[in-house]
């Protein structure tokens, strides 16, 4: 039968460093993901805000646009808010601003061609009727006009 400190009694080993008690586990390294559309207003901007609400244990989220817009649509915040997740410190972004950063994923909601090099680009569709306003346009419309 083994004591409970060990055979040692608990005394470090006299070769091989401290004894494995001791020894910090390594954290698991989180994957750094970012999530491209083209004005980076709406879609990265609420796949950035999920991703870090439901993924930040995993994850490393951030985002950014083809063409940056100058603010976020509101309803794009309250749709968020909604959802309990605050995007109150996030703002339109270029691709210049994170190309220095690494990342492991790049997930292109643009529909457009990136020149992002990453280990993985995943292409996820985003159908937008052209035929018909989008939904946030919509609502804005109607928001101006006192509705």
């Amino acid at each position: 039968m083994v004591p409970p400190g060990g055979i040692r009694g608990g005394r470090p080993r006299l070769r091989g460093g401290p004894p494995r008690a001791a020894r910090t586990p390594r954290a698991p390294v989180k994957k750094r993901v970012l999530f491209v559309c083209i004005g980076n207003s709406c879609r990265s901007q609420m796949a950035e805000g999920f991703a870090r609400a439901y993924g930040s244990d995993v994850m490393v989220a951030r985002s950014a646009g083809l063409s940056p817009a100058t603010v976020i649509p509101p309803l794009t915040r309250q749709v968020l808010a909604e959802r309990n997740i605050r995007i109150d410190d996030h703002f339109p972004k270029g691709l210049d601003v994170v190309s220095r950063e690494k990342f492991d994923m790049v997930v292109n909601l643009s529909g457009m061609p990136l020149r992002v090099t990453a280990p993985r680009v995943v292409e996820w569709a985003v159908r937008i009727r052209s035929d018909r306003p989008s939904r946030c346009t919509a609502l804005s419309r109607r928001r101006s006009k006192g509705w």
